[in-house]
Formats: C-alpha cells, structure tokens, sequence
C-alpha cells in the first residue's frame, strides 16, 4: 500500500496536473509510476478494498482464465514466490472464491479452481479495472490502447530476470 503523503506532488485531487514534459518525464520507469499511482487513486475512489487487494484480484482473474490450473504454475506465471502464493490461496479459499483439490494425475500438486463466488466477484473487478482504465488511458484510443499492451508485454519478457513477490513488499 503506497502513502500518499510520501508522494504531494502530483496529487489531481489538489488541482495540480502533473508534467508531461519530456525533461520531466523522460524515463520509462518514471512514467510507470506515475501511471501506477493514478491507477490506485482511481481504484481506491471506487472501491475501497481493492487498493489493498490487488495480487487476490490478479490470482482470480488467472484463475479465471484457466481452468484447474496448478497452485506452482499460478506463482510461475505470475511471478509470486511459493509462500506467498500459498497465503493468497487460502484468503481466496477461506472467503469462499477459489477451491483446492488433488490434481488427478499428479498426487503431489494441487490444482486450485474458481468457484461461483468467485466468478461474480472477478467479473464485478474486470469491470472495475476496465473503468480505472479507461480513466487512466482516457489520452489514448482503443488500438493505441492494445499497442500500449503490445509493447508493455515485450518489454517485459525482454526485461531482466528478478525475484518472484512477496506479500512484504507490498502492491
């Protein structure tokens, strides 16, 4: 969770605008982050317990689009270490979204399934996330919009290798 009071200066509640002069703003990284900051300020402004679940939502919607899948490859894709995938897991179970159950010919993995609880809540957050987007994004049209994702999507798998995430680094 970010604090806010870290980051005054671009703050569009305050009716400050922030720069998008290429002296400014000329790193990518710089950019990311700025984005990322006006994307959970328009989160929290619609649902006050997204901001904080985050990494659930993204467990849910990978589980919503693959059936079965297996508890290692959710962390694998994903890029969540084993214990904390673990954790996300059992919040999404024991609030009744997601179920575990022994993988039919592996005895050892566990595949982890959406249930219909599960379902509602990731199409009421798909929603969501598509309203936060479009009001991050409102700057671009809709095939500017899938060339962002294009190349967002390369840039990371040509990115370097880095350590899978933990619940202690926070989202």
């Amino acid at each position: 969770m970010i604090d806010d009071a870290q980051y005054p200066c671009e703050d569009v509640s305050h009716g400050t605008s922030p720069s998008t002069d290429p002296e400014v703003a000329e790193f990518a990284g710089q950019l990311f982050f700025r984005l990322w900051r006006a994307s959970i300020r328009a989160s929290r402004r619609r649902s006050s317990r997204s901001a904080s679940r985050r990494p659930l939502f993204g467990v849910l919607n990978l589980l919503g689009a693959r059936e079965g899948v297996i508890q290692q490859e959710i962390g694998a894709a994903m890029g969540i270490d084993p214990s904390t995938m673990v954790s996300l897991i059992d919040q999404l179970e024991s609030a009744g979204l997601a179920k575990r159950r022994p993988h039919p010919t592996d005895r050892r993995a566990r595949e982890v399934t959406i249930t219909a609880k599960g379902r509602r809540l990731l199409e009421r957050g798909r929603q969501m996330t598509m309203q936060v987007e479009d009001e991050v994004l409102r700057g671009l049209n809709a095939a500017e919009r899938r060339e962002l994702l294009t190349l967002l999507r390369r840039a990371l798998s040509a990115s370097p290798p880095q350590s899978l995430w933990s619940a202690e680094e926070g989202d």
